[in-house]
Formats: structure tokens, sequence, C-alpha cells
């Protein structure tokens, strides 16, 4: 099983980014799939997860600012964030069960 993230990057406050989770070595449909991300020093946070009937939750302190989203056909989860706050700031981490990616950082920033 390999998860690996990509599209982090420096962005201004208020700014936009998407994230995006390659997936290999399971048959990606079967699996509920989720976003977490940690700040040096901190746990890590849960952010945000997709069911494989495509519903989805949040945290509260994405709500509404960020959407989770799949894609079957590619194996790829996305994380669309926007209204990026600088308390966004993080590691950026995708999640299939137990099993983690490497993670991409996000930093929000002026």
């Amino acid at each position: 099983v390999q998860l690996v993230e990509s599209g982090g990057g420096l962005v201004q406050p208020g700014g936009s980014l998407r994230l995006s989770c390659t997936t290999s070595g399971f048959t990606f449909s079967s699996y509920a799939m989720g976003w977490a991300r940690q700040v040096p020093g901190k746990g890590p946070e849960w952010v945000s997860g997709i069911r494989i009937n495509g519903s989805t939750y949040y945290s509260d302190s994405v709500k509404g600012r960020f959407t989770i989203s799949r894609d079957n056909a590619k194996n790829i989860a996305y994380l669309q964030m926007s209204s990026l706050k600088s308390e966004d700031t993080a590691v950026y981490y995708c999640k299939q069960r137990s099993i983690w990616g490497q993670g991409t950082q996000v930093t929000v920033s002026s």
C-alpha cells in the first residue's frame, strides 16, 4: 500500500491549495480515505474523511473551507483548501485506516 501526497506549498492567508493523495496497492474504491495534519510539537489533528459512498465529514476547524473528494477511476483523494489561515499551517497527511503517507507541507503566511 502506498499513499503519496502532493500539492503543498506556501500560500498567503485567504488563498487556496489543492492537495492530492495518489494511491496504489489496494482497491481504492473499497476504502474510506482521510486527511490529518500535524504541527511540530503537537499531536496529529484529524481534518476530513470521505466514505466509500462519497459522504464526507470535517473537523469544526475546517468545515466550510475545505472540501474532500475522491476519484475512484484514478485512485486519488483530494483536499481542496480555501480561505486558508495561518493556523492551517502544518504537514498534511493522507490516511487509509492506520496507513499514512509521507506528508506534504502547507505553509500559510504573508
